[in-house]
């Protein structure tokens, strides 16, 4: 495969690189700043205090809790000694939390975030060293699975070193001869389990010697455009559904965003009428970008520049450098390179099913390529996309169909304005038995995480309409949600 020749072979390194910045500031988190020298402090003195817990090289460290500094400083303490950090998502419900901690088995979780806070100040010390390989695993982060159950996606220290410099390729191929941009105070939107918030947001800002800003709390339109007015954002990395919520918000062109300049996301492309009301909000100025990515290959493969964007609206871009990109006859789409994840976590089945001898990933998204430029037709056949969350339809199903008084049970996406997609949900009761939506959502928000709840419903006595072999004809289910 195409790789750098000149690279950083650990997280380590990047993390020792970033100290030709010390000054500069690294993190603001609400009212909270931390420059990059006192980050690389606050790290050596973090990963002395893991080492102390025990944490060796390959053990597992979780960390569970809000974006803040602490999680920073901990992912970064724990990379840099060897040992594999694992985003675990805060909104999971316990039993999905419970799976994920034994699938990892973590030497160490970190909920408490006290005894990091801290080690947040005081006397220097050594950071601790370990030899470590490029090809050494360095995290986990969990996606959901088609059977109900999240898989660890593990990524190397090769793979999340190669997204900053593709990142870089990509920003400095766009940058006229001559110009030198100063550096992005960027604002991020998401979760730091997330593969958008973790490695764009904190791992790409760091190697480019960014600022990276973050918004406490639930996201909430105008604090974000409070957070832009007064931190001075430059760049925004968010997802379709933040994005909509700020450029309806009624008061947005009260708030001074003349710093913001650039807008960055995923998944697909985003409508004609987003984009029309991206600018009336933010100015003639701004521009944006969006690409195409997987967790399985660190979110990012394809990208869109503002330019190709004004004549290819519908495009998500093209493959980013490093990245070989092709689509089968069926239009399934395949990518190989460096940001290729290592495999799913203690599951070789589930690797072997989407990585094959080659290297190849088999993303399960559909699409097309026209003069270079890729087009998703559909992303994976039943997925649901409910703004920056994956929703398997599988998983509610299977939740659904233990709950005793239901017969039959189909999971679909709906589309929706702000999300993109919502998860509807038609229900066939157990002959005899009265269901009500309030009973079958409460069922559901015991067992899953709140996005994963249907927040539409069809109960209806009709049998779902089936083919010959038994499944379920999801073309004549979505007609019935049109027809409700």
């Amino acid at each position: 495969m195409t790789v750098f020749a000149d690279r950083l072979p650990t997280m380590a390194a990047l993390l020792d690189r970033s100290l030709q910045w010390a000054d500069r500031e690294y993190i603001v988190d609400g009212d909270r700043r931390l420059t990059y020298g006192d980050h690389h402090a606050a790290v050596a003195r973090v990963a002395a205090y893991l080492i102390e817990q025990g944490v060796g090289k390959g053990d597992r460290v979780a960390i569970f809790g809000k974006n803040s500094i602490e999680w920073v400083v901990t992912f970064w303490a724990t990379v840099s000694i060897g040992a594999i950090a694992v985003g675990l998502n805060v909104w999971w419900a316990q039993d999905e939390l419970d799976y994920a901690i034994a699938d990892c088995a973590p030497k160490l979780v970190v909920k408490d975030m006290g005894p990091i806070t801290a080690l947040l100040d005081g006397p220097a010390v050594e950071r601790p060293m370990v030899e470590v390989d490029e090809d050494d695993p360095a995290l986990i982060l969990y996606t959901s699975g088609t059977t109900g159950r999240p898989k660890g996606a593990t990524h190397s220290h090769r793979n999340l070193n190669c997204l900053v410099q593709a990142q870089q390729c990509i920003i400095a191929a766009r940058v006229p001869a001559g110009i030198t941009l100063p550096p992005s105070r960027a604002l991020t939107s998401t979760p730091l389990f997330h593969v958008s918030g973790l490695h764009s947001g904190v791992i790409a800002c760091l190697g480019a010697g960014n600022t990276t800003v973050w918004q406490n709390g639930r996201f909430d339109p105008i604090s974000t455009l409070k957070v832009i007015e007064r931190e001075r954002c430059s760049t925004w990395t968010t997802m379709p559904t933040t994005l909509w919520r700020v450029v309806h918000e009624p008061s947005a062109k009260d708030y001074d965003t003349s710093s913001l300049m650039h807008i960055g996301g995923g998944g697909a492309a985003w409508s004609a009428a987003l984009q029309r009301a991206i600018r009336d909000t933010f100015g003639e100025h701004i521009s944006w970008g969006i690409g195409y990515g997987q967790t399985e290959a660190c979110g990012l493969s394809t990208t869109s520049s503002f330019a190709e964007l004004q004549e290819h609206p519908d495009t998500v871009g093209r493959p980013v450098p490093t990245v070989e990109l092709k689509v089968d006859e069926a239009g399934e789409i395949y990518l190989r390179g460096p940001m290729v994840m290592l495999g799913y976590w203690n599951n070789k089945t589930a690797t072997d099913a989407v990585i094959g001898e080659d290297r190849w990933l088999r993303t399960g998204d559909l699409g097309e390529v026209r003069d270079g430029l890729l087009y998703l037709t559909t992303r994976r056949t039943d997925l649901i996309l409910r703004g920056a969350e994956n929703v398997y339809p599988a998983e509610i199903e299977s939740c659904l169909e233990g709950h005793p008084d239901v017969a039959e049970v189909v999971v679909v996406g709906v589309p929706d304005e702000e999300f993109g997609q919502i998860v509807g949900a038609i229900v066939v009761p157990a002959e005899g038995v009265d269901l009500d939506e309030a009973n079958l959502a409460g069922y559901v928000k015991e067992r899953l995480a709140y996005f994963k709840v249907p927040s539409r419903w069809v109960i209806t006595s009709d049998a779902l309409p089936r083919t010959a072999t038994g499944k379920v004809v999801r073309a004549e289910v979505m007609d019935r949600f049109k027809e409700s």
